[in-house]
């Protein structure tokens, strides 16, 4: 056996979202920041994300992520989320699992009872502090980035469902917020299919009649996904995140509770203070609240925390044989679903 190329991966999930950690393999990427490397890897060369997420070497369901020195002088380590559909500046559950690999395989140096980590990201610096005992780092709390409501009650004429009001809104990447009535569901594991189907269509015709950006970060634009937001019978925040290019976060959702939280906001329904309890499709939970309010370009945004689990559940290496006819993968719609346009 020769490899022309090998890549180490520590296995991880965050309440059920597998956000698996490449710890080897990977040098770099060309950026002076954490924003410029995302930029070249979405802009530039694409083969990286390919070769790590796209079969034979990965699956629709999970996200990897890229490890590097941090670029910005007070962080401790950078990170980006790679995903079926392209890199990602920021994700919640995937941060709890950089975490949880960084201090249990000690690439970061463990303390207990807290170990603070300040993660350089395309969004800005994310700090983690992460409750720790006997080796085992059991949660992970995010101080998010300043999060704000974009466009709230924005209307989209979305194919085989007609207007569809949504609310667009930062928590880290941008979000379109529906609520799972206006395609006459609940959100469930036997709805997800359905969900996802409809969620898919939102995205694309979010992207393609509302113009969406970042007031202070370049290519930073259009929505990255649409979460469908709801209550549980015992009132705690209920959300489903539809992923190009077809599935569900496992998860509950970091950034998607981030932007779901500036939109409560926003509303006048929570402030500076106010937690929650947010629950996946399949029913894991993170604890998510609004740690303070600032302004971001003149404009009311607020500082969200979330908390929750991760757990390291493998160890992985990967390679490229030099015969092999298929160094980016591939792609199915069995398993990759029909949303081919929102892939590259």
């Amino acid at each position: 056996m020769r490899w022309k190329k090998t890549v180490n991966l520590v296995e991880a999930h965050a309440e059920g979202e597998i956000g698996r950690v490449v710890t080897g393999g990977v040098l770099d990427v060309p950026g002076d920041s954490i924003l410029e490397k995302l930029r070249y890897l979405n802009e530039v060369d694409d083969s990286l994300r390919k070769f790590l997420v796209f079969e034979p070497r990965g699956t629709a369901q999970m996200s990897t992520n890229l490890l590097f020195p941090p670029c910005h002088p007070d962080a401790d380590a950078g990170f980006i989320c790679l995903q079926g559909d392209k890199a990602h500046a920021m994700s919640g559950s995937n941060a709890i699992c950089v975490v949880t690999v960084l201090l249990e395989t000690g690439i970061l140096e463990m303390h207990e009872p807290e170990t603070v980590v300040t993660l350089d990201t395309a969004a800005g610096l994310v700090t983690a502090t992460a409750t720790c005992r006997e080796g085992k780092c059991e949660s992970v709390s995010l101080a998010m980035t300043p999060c704000f409501a974009d466009q709230l009650d924005a209307k989209v004429e979305v194919e085989g469902i007609g207007e569809v009001s949504v609310d667009i809104a930062f928590g880290g990447i941008f979000y379109a917020l529906v609520d799972p009535a206006v395609i006459d569901t609940k959100i469930g594991p036997d709805t997800a299919r359905h969900l996802v189907d409809a969620g898919s269509r939102i995205h694309r015709a979010i992207n393609q009649q509302l113009e969406i950006s970042h007031p202070e970060i370049p290519g930073l634009e259009g929505i990255s996904y649409v979460m469908f937001v709801s209550h549980n019978a015992e009132g705690e925040l209920k959300g489903a995140t539809i992923m190009p290019p077809g599935r569900i976060d496992r998860s509950p959702c970091g950034t998607g509770n981030s932007a779901r939280l500036a939109v409560m906001a926003a509303r006048g329904e929570a402030k500076a203070g106010d937690s929650f309890t947010a629950r996946s499709i399949i029913d894991s939970r993170f604890k998510v609240e609004i740690a303070g309010a600032t302004t971001l370009v003149g404009r009311a945004a607020i500082l969200p925390r979330i908390t929750g689990r991760g757990w390291i559940h493998g160890f992985h290496q990967i390679g490229l044989d030099p015969s092999d006819p298929y160094p980016e993968g591939y792609k199915v719609a069995d398993c990759w679903g029909d949303a081919f346009d929102l892939l590259n």
